[in-house]
């Protein structure tokens, strides 16, 4: 499809940039009243998008001149897209600036990132107040990608919106390849605490936060962070366990820190060192979103009904 084939702009028009799980719920919700551009990069990507009711634009973020035709194309960027996996500089969302420039017709924008910005807490309790401290460079990344925007939006008096989201799980979501596969988990005595949030309720908070700007509730030029999590945080094991015992799976075995850190991928390892628990009292009071998952077991007890 070419590019030229894209409606011209309209206040009721909103892109997504990133357009994967999150994205394709997003867009299911909002094309019957709508219009609803998503940013692909191929074939695959643009029969996924018609699917959910999106209109398909072909771009790649990490070639700035093919992003060029989103300058003036929606009133509403929902910016769901995951930093380069390397570098300590997101150049995917400063491409999407560069592109997007200062067009008038633009009036908010929601970013997906991460509550990895918060670093290692000790276990301790973390609200949108808590300092950042990023301790890895995917959270570093992030950081980035925040600060970035919200320099953007501030020059360009936009709306901006961050929603800081934890690991994200739903029905195709769950770790049962790692179950199967037998990784071990850490010992109860020196687990962390982990924070979940289910894909819908994940698409809830960025339509609530849409709705939010849009009846005037968020000053332009501002950025408004909110942690988008459920209502119990879990130690990373008991999260596992919980998961093995509703599909009949064996629990993983348990492992010492130190024994971890002489078997397991540097990867895992970065978000075993983390622990935090996360408050989500701002999300349930300004964006007023109630969650249709508020634990993961609640979750998994639905799905036998």
């Amino acid at each position: 499809m070419s590019n030229s084939t894209v409606r011209a702009t309209s206040r009721d028009t909103v892109l997504i940039v990133g357009f994967g799980d999150i994205g394709a719920r997003v867009a299911r919700a909002l094309s019957p009243t709508h219009r609803v551009i998503a940013l692909v990069r191929n074939k695959d990507g643009e029969s996924h998008a018609r699917s959910c009711g999106a209109e398909p634009l072909f771009g790649d973020l990490d070639h700035v001149t093919s992003l060029l035709p989103l300058a003036s194309m929606a009133s509403t960027v929902f910016h769901f897209a995951p930093p380069p996996d390397r570098g300590l500089i997101d150049t995917r969302t400063a491409n999407l600036i560069a592109a997007l420039g200062g067009a008038a017709t633009r009036r908010q924008c929601i970013y997906i990132s991460t509550t990895g910005v918060y670093g290692d807490c000790q276990g301790w309790w973390v609200d949108e107040s808590t300092p950042v401290n990023p301790q890895s460079e995917r959270a570093t990344r992030r950081h980035d990608a925040e600060a970035a925007l919200t320099g953007w939006a501030s020059a360009a008096r936009v709306a901006l919106v961050i929603l800081r989201s934890p690991g994200i799980y739903a029905e195709n979501r769950l770790p049962l390849a790692r179950l199967r596969a037998g990784t071990p988990a850490i010992i109860a005595a020196e687990d962390a605490w982990s924070n979940h949030i289910h894909a819908d309720d994940l698409a809830g908070a960025a339509l609530a936060a849409m709705s939010r700007s849009l009846v005037g509730e968020n000053t332009q030029g501002c950025a408004t962070v909110f942690n988008i999590v459920d209502d119990r945080p879990l130690k990373m094991g008991d999260y596992f366990d919980l998961v093995a015992d509703h599909f009949g799976m064996a629990r993983p075995p348990r492992i010492s820190r130190h024994e971890a850190e002489m078997q397991m991928s540097r990867a895992s390892l970065s978000f075993m060192r983390e622990s935090r628990r996360l408050r989500n009292d701002r999300m349930k009071k300004d964006l007023g979103l109630s969650l249709q998952h508020p634990t993961v077991e609640e979750f998994l007890t639905s799905l036998n009904r």
